[in-house]
Formats: C-alpha cells, sequence, structure tokens
C-alpha cells in the first residue's frame, strides 16, 4: 500500500463510519433498526453498498470515486434537515475508528499488502468497540442516577406514557402540580432509558419535590426498563393507538407494554385510560369518561369534570378537545398530589401550549397551527376540525401519519378533501397515496422540505389558516 492508497483508505472508511454514525444516531444507536426499518434502504446502498463494491472492483480508479463520493454524501447531509448532532458518543465512535482504521492502515502498508485493505473491518471492530464502551458507561451512569433518585426521600416521581398525547401530558401535569410544589419535568421529548439516566444525572435540580417524565417503547420490556429505573409513584397511561405497529405488531402487544408502567415498586397510584384495559387493580384507577360539555374552538377549550362528588368547571387557552383527555389525567395526579380544586381550577387555566403541539401562532395575519410534533390520527384530525372553524382559506402541510396504516392516512385523507383548499404534501413516504386520493382545489407534492418555505410565500395570504400537521424528518 503506497501514501496514496493509504490516505485514500482513511477518508474513505470515515466518511462510511460519519454515514453509519448519523444513520445511527436517528435510530436510536440500534444496528438492527438501520439496517432492517430504515425509511430509505436506497440511501443504504447508494451511499454505502455502491461505494463499498467500488472500492475493490475499481482500486486503480478509486481515487476519482472517492473525490465524486465525497462530493455525493456532502450534498446529501446538507440536504437532511435532521443533521448529526455531535455528542461525545459520536465523537467516541469518530475517534476511535480513526484509531483503527489509521492502525489497520499502517499495518497494511508496513506489511506491503497488496490493493485496498481493511475498510468493513475497522467500521465492524469500531462498533462492537463503540457499544461495549457505551454499554459498560452506561450501567455506571444508571447506576449513580437511580443512587441520586432513591435517595430523595421526599421526591414524588409521576411518568406518562402511552402511544400519544405523552408530552404534553407530561407538560399539563408538571404547570399544575406548579401550584402547589417545585417541579421538574424531562425537556422536549425525553423519554429512553438512556435520555432519563442522562436527564436525572445532568439537570434534575437539588430543589424538586416532583420530577414528572414519559416513557416510551420500541420493543416488549422498554417500558420496564424505565419503570425500574425511575420507581414512579404516581403512573399514567394515556390512550394506546397502532403508533409504531411495524415494531409491535399487534395493538395487544403494544397495551401490554405500556401496562409495564405499572410495575414500579413504588407504586401508590396508576391512572389507565379505560380504553387501554379493563382489567382490575388496587392500585388502578381508570380514567377516560369523566369529562363532558366540552367546546373546542380556535380560542381554547372549556369543559366540565367530574372530579368525586364535584362538578369542575375549567377553560383553558390550549387547543384541540382531545386534550381533554390529557387534561382529565392531568387533574387526577393534581389530586392524588393534595391540590385543591381552586388551585386545579387556576392551574388548567394557566396552561401553555406545548410547542409544536397544536400551538397557534398569529403571525402576518395569519393563523398558523403548529402540530408539527403530532403524529396521531385522533390529533390530525382535530386540527382540520379546527381548520374548518375559520372562515378563510385553510391549507395544510403534512407528510401524512407515519409508523401507522395505510387506512388511517385515507381517513385523513378524507377530512382534508372536506376542509381543506390547499394541501402540501410533504416527503415520499405517503406520497403516492395522497397524490391518488386528493380532491382539494390544490394539492402541491413536495419530495422534501426545501422549497416549503418559497411555496409557503408563494400559496398564502393573510387570512389563510395554515395547519403544520407532522414534521416528519427527511429521512423518513
Amino acid at each position: 500500500m503506497d501514501f496514496l492508497a493509504f490516505f485514500t483508505n482513511i477518508v474513505f472508511v470515515m466518511a462510511l463510519g460519519f454515514y453509519l454514525i448519523t444513520n445511527l444516531q436517528w435510530y436510536d444507536y440500534k444496528i438492527e433498526r438501520v439496517v432492517l426499518k430504515h425509511h430509505k434502504p436506497l440511501w443504504h446502498f447508494s451511499l454505502f453498498i455502491l461505494p463499498f463494491i467500488l472500492y475493490y472492483t475499481l482500486p486503480q480508479y478509486f481515487t476519482y470515486i472517492l473525490v465524486v463520493y465525497l462530493v455525493l454524501l456532502s450534498f446529501w447531509y446538507y440536504k437532511l434537515d435532521k443533521k448529526l448532532v455531535f455528542t461525545w458518543r459520536v465523537k467516541r465512535f469518530l475517534i476511535l475508528l480513526f484509531m483503527v482504521t489509521f492502525f489497520l492502515a499502517m499495518v497494511s502498508m508496513i506489511k506491503e499488502l497488496e490493493g485496498y485493505s481493511f475498510v468493513f473491518l475497522p467500521l465492524l471492530l469500531t462498533y462492537v468497540g463503540s457499544k461495549g464502551a457505551e454499554n459498560y458507561m452506561f450501567m455506571a451512569y444508571k447506576k449513580e442516577a437511580q443512587k441520586k433518585l432513591l435517595s430523595r426521600k421526599n421526591l414524588k416521581v409521576v411518568c406518562v406514557t402511552g402511544s400519544y398525547g405523552k408530552t404534553s401530558m407530561k407538560n399539563f401535569i408538571a404547570q399544575i402540580l406548579s401550584q402547589k410544589y417545585k417541579v421538574y419535568a424531562t425537556p422536549r421529548s425525553v423519554n429512553t432509558i438512556a435520555g432519563l439516566v442522562r436527564d436525572v444525572n445532568m439537570d434534575l435540580p437539588e430543589d424538586t419535590e416532583v420530577y414528572v417524565c414519559e416513557a416510551g417503547a420500541r420493543l416488549r420490556g422498554d417500558i420496564y426498563t424505565i419503570a425500574q429505573f425511575v420507581q414512579p409513584h404516581i403512573a399514567v397511561v394515556g390512550k394506546v393507538g397502532p403508533q409504531h405497529l411495524e415494531y409491535f405488531k399487534s395493538i395487544e402487544n403494544i397495551q401490554r407494554t405500556k401496562l409495564e408502567i405499572i410495575q414500579s415498586p413504588r407504586l401508590e397510584q396508576a391512572f389507565v385510560h379505560n380504553g387501554v384495559t379493563q382489567e382490575q387493580h388496587e392500585k388502578v384507577t381508570f380514567f377516560g369518561n369523566a369529562v363532558h360539555d366540552v367546546e373546542a374552538t380556535l380560542e381554547g377549550l372549556s369543559f366540565e369534570m367530574q372530579l368525586h362528588d364535584e362538578t369542575l368547571v375549567l377553560e383553558s387557552k390550549i387547543l384541540g378537545a382531545f386534550n381533554t383527555i390529557n387534561l382529565e389525567a392531568s387533574v387526577l395526579v393534581a389530586d392524588a398530589l393534595g391540590l385543591s380544586a381552586q388551585e386545579i381550577s387556576k392551574g388548567v387555566a394557566g396552561l401553555e401550549s406545548v410547542e409544536h403541539r397544536l400551538q397557534r401562532i398569529d403571525a402576518g395575519g395569519k393563523i398558523i397551527l403548529d402540530d408539527g410534533y403530532n403524529g396521531n390520527i385522533d390529533g390530525m384530525l382535530e386540527g382540520v376540525r379546527l381548520l374548518s372553524l375559520h372562515s378563510g382559506r385553510k391549507v395544510i402541510v403534512t407528510p401524512g401519519l407515519v409508523e401507522s396504516t395505510e387506512a388511517l392516512n385515507l381517513e385523513l385523507i378524507e377530512a382534508i378533501n372536506k376542509v381543506c383548499d390547499i394541501a402540501i404534501i410533504t416527503g415520499q413516504l405517503n406520497a403516492t397515496l395522497f397524490d391518488k386520493h386528493l380532491t382539494v382545489l390544490e394539492k402541491i407534492m413536495l419530495s422534501d422540505k426545501t422549497q416549503l418555505t418559497k411555496v409557503l410565500g408563494e400559496k398564502t395570504r393573510a387570512g389563510d389558516i395554515i395547519l403544520f400537521a407532522n414534521d416528519a424528518p427527511n429521512f423518513i
């Protein structure tokens, strides 16, 4: 191996490693999901498999091929809307990959091995080594975090799970409980065991009286692992639907997984939506039927809720009738932790919209309903219904439902056809289905979101209402 081959080998392996770690980060560092569950498998062929084949079949031309590959990889990365976050885990992976690649390339050069060698091997060694190191460090971090949680005898832990609405419910509970307690809630959509361990170690304030977190899952046992870690005193299981059905295979598996949360060793009370199970448990209270007389407009919500022998009349600036389910659970948690009816009413009235979850924004004479982080059928249908209350033109921007079924996407399309004037479909995941069945006055199909700002500027005007329903990154 000469110097040019030595240099080319290192650059090529690092480029492949960059592509690999970017995909791993998207899919929670699970190699099986990157390989078997990736939404754009053609990327794997064009940016990983084909270059790998060319490396060995055309070694005499590969320096030139590498230049073309680097340009294509750079263009691919530039077009991404969810770029690689250079966490310490990513940095460790790339540093280890460089060291392993450099060492093997030196061996190849010193031994005067023929051809271009060691491309897959350094990637394999680095992945295995990195995963082993991360697992070892994670177990230490996890032990430290759990010790921190369990040592705070006066700290109450509330954990929320469900197919959708977890983040909204978590934030509603935290805001209402703040009427009486010093509350800390996990930021954004942190809901994996790794995210919770990091949150407890790095961000949980010392003076917190109530810690509110959420639990997500892709596999059976994920919620159980979280339940054994945070050991919530109060657990909430919201509505369960066909989210992530491709991983769980059936609604029943999803329901069983979500119910793992009640296996907390410190459980005092659990609130479970009555659509999840009817199985009685001494610590379980079912919810879902206590709210009535709901009025949901573009200005907010008003409803009545039966709590013990009292009827609470509640108002909130939160949008979306479906949020009454989240608010019902939040009120029950607040009641369980000793808040008075007056404190609960004040807390509900003061709730702020959760960012990107049916958040109303008034700008430039337009009403924007930012529901970008919502990806379930109930929420998206409610967003479309809210559009129908507006007297001006109605515009929806959506990739459709992700990790769901064709039937539910058709249900969404039917609702859009009845209400919307303009539909802008982003991404390729559901493009064929929407293009075939949409009958709105104007439909615009965008393969990615790079032209979205320009299109909105050209197609919308003052007086319009625009719903951003789901915001799937373009790797989906």
